[in-house]
């Protein structure tokens, strides 16, 4: 609902990005192009071409070339997957299907096309973008539990986002190579990773459980 005159709205501010379309339209050819030059200078000039951008405007846009874009498609992935997931309700399931839908709304629609995400990965594995690599995959795991509701602050808080690293890198990385109708291997795989998460949590509160009575049953001795 636009509620951009009511007095309690502020006026648009000045970080209005008025390229933001434009951004977003070359961002997404020179995805297209990744899948065959990879994210390269060759794939930013030819998603430039693509739009039939003038001279120096593409580095206008992208100063930062090939890197920057990937840094905004991931941006905008996770702007899309929470609001896909707020649609949905996410927030109200049972946390194995919090993080059922999480992944697969993420791959589903919002990872990109499989051989461009590959060489994106590849890129993102060279040693000088090691820390930009993780920054966008806590990013990412970061909006996935913020749109499913989590409101921890405690250590919870960090156990949960490196619990759904693992699971959402290693579904991902099969999601990259499974060629099944609908990719239902690749939902099937994703199901066995939460099954191993939710024992080991279960295996902790047990152990917790034990570990918390024993200073009780050493008192009374």
């Amino acid at each position: 609902m636009d509620d951009s005159n009511s007095p309690q709205s502020p006026p648009p501010g000045p970080d209005v990005d008025p390229d933001a379309g434009l951004r977003d339209r070359l961002a997404d050819a020179v995805a297209a192009e990744a899948a065959f030059e990879g994210w390269t200078r060759t794939a930013l000039a030819a998603g430039s071409r693509r739009l039939e951008l003038p001279p120096g405007e593409a580095d206008r846009l992208f100063p930062g070339g090939p890197i920057q874009i990937l840094t905004h498609l991931s941006g905008r992935a996770d702007l899309r997957t929470v609001e896909d997931m707020e649609k949905e309700g996410v927030s109200g399931m049972k946390i194995r299907d919090r993080i059922k839908s999480a992944v697969r709304i993420r791959l589903e629609r919002h990872a990109g096309e499989r051989e461009a995400v590959r060489r994106a990965l590849a890129v993102l594995s060279l040693p000088f973008n090691a820390g930009l690599a993780l920054k966008l995959l806590y990013k990412t795991v970061d909006a996935m539990w913020y749109a499913a509701g989590d409101t921890s602050t405690d250590f919870n808080f960090y156990t949960k986002r490196a619990t759904l690293v693992g699971v959402y890198s290693s579904t991902l990385l099969y999601w990259l190579n499974d060629r099944s109708p609908g990719a239902e291997a690749t939902w099937s795989f994703l199901d066995r990773r939460i099954d191993d998460v939710m024992k080991i949590e279960k295996l902790k509160s047990q152990v917790r459980s034990w570990t918390e009575g024993r200073p009780r049953s050493a008192s009374r001795k």
